[in-house]
């Protein structure tokens, strides 16, 4: 079976855990520090603050902008839960903008008939890699005056005319396995905002300003030294991973001419954490086939999160039918950096099938 993903962990990988191990200090320390500079040097940003996991990255972020129950965040449909949840554990409330069919992405043409005067952020999340109109959002974000918090989980790398993704507003990264870099779990806040850093500081490490002295509550949301050990020396590789994946979705691209593949807007950069097309064939028949043929197709995602049950329950009956499409058309195949050239032909080779 060709994996829809695969971690990459080398001789590197392993030789730093080993040697965070044999120092004895395994809790956040001097590595996680290194990754917090060398993460925010690679977004061009002032502050980066190592988290547990992407989701307490959102939730640390959204917790630093003072959010209180009836407020109001702008956010897509299409998209992992976990984006939804954190503003939910915040005490605001997210509120559902339908996406772009091209990009996946939340479509900014459409935020500003959704915003209430409870309104105080948006939420964009950089699906499959591929960068949101940022500059359009940060134009009605200031207009408004509102907060942006961009889940770059997906993201690693991605830009805009040369600006990375979370540094446009906060941004929060994950680690997970199956992203494009990994620490196992974990996450990352970016940001150029003083405030906001020293705020998810004190919320990731129980409200310590420093040992036994706590300023504000918090969480323990902090990034031990071996997640930080496998980050740094990840961190050197994204480049090279990166351009691997871009060139894998762009021989698919290519190839596939039976199937509507990723649209990248000039002057970004889509890192591809899925290659994610649409089918016009019957989908489960198409993921059926491609198993039978070795390729580990999934759907990111098959229910949009205002269609989730407990999001039902919750009250949201509205609907939003570009996202409610796109999560039945929607078909994402293996694209990461150690597939070899077979591997690619072989996909090529059964997608054009469909």
């Amino acid at each position: 079976m060709i994996p829809i993903s695969k971690p990459l962990i080398g001789e590197e990988e392993k030789e730093a855990v080993i040697a965070v191990l044999e120092s004895g200090q395994l809790a956040q320390g001097p590595r996680v520090r290194q990754f917090e500079e060398a993460f925010a040097t690679a977004c061009g940003v002032k502050h980066a603050i190592a988290t547990s996991s992407g989701t307490t990255a959102l939730l640390a972020t959204l917790l630093a902008h003072h959010l209180r129950p009836g407020d109001e965040v702008i956010t897509t449909p299409f998209t992992f839960i976990a984006s939804a949840n954190s503003i939910l554990f915040s005490g605001a409330r997210p509120v559902f903008v339908d996406i772009d069919e091209k990009s996946y992405n939340i479509d900014p043409r459409l935020i500003e008939e959704k915003l209430t005067p409870r309104t105080r952020a948006i939420m964009p999340v950089h699906l499959y890699g591929n960068p949101c109109d940022m500059e359009a959002i940060m134009e009605i974000a200031d207009r408004h005056g509102l907060a942006v918090i961009e889940d770059a989980c997906q993201a690693h790398a991605a830009a805009i005319r040369g600006k990375r993704v979370g540094s446009f507003g906060a941004g929060c990264f994950s680690f997970y396995p199956s992203k494009n870099m990994t620490t196992a779990e974990g996450g990352m806040v970016t940001t150029d905002d003083d405030e906001i850093a020293e705020q998810v500081r004190l919320i990731r490490n129980h409200g310590q300003s420093e040992l036994y002295h706590h300023r504000s509550p918090g969480y323990n949301f902090r990034m031990t030294e071996l997640q930080a050990a496998l980050g740094l020396v990840q961190l050197e590789k994204l480049p090279a991973w990166t351009q691997k994946r871009i060139d894998n979705a762009s021989y698919l691209s290519q190839q596939l001419s039976n199937v509507v593949t990723p649209q990248v807007k000039e002057g970004c950069v889509h890192v591809f954490h899925q290659y994610t097309i649409r089918v016009d064939s019957d989908r489960e028949e198409a993921l059926d086939r491609l198993a039978r043929a070795g390729i580990g197709a999934r759907v990111y995602f098959p229910l949009p999160v205002h269609q989730q049950p407990m999001y039902r329950q919750l009250g949201f009956q509205h609907s939003l039918p570009v996202a409610e499409r796109m999560s039945r058309e929607v078909l994402s195949l293996p694209v990461h950096p150690s597939l070899t050239q077979d591997e690619l032909d072989t996909i090529v080779g059964e997608v054009s099938k469909l």
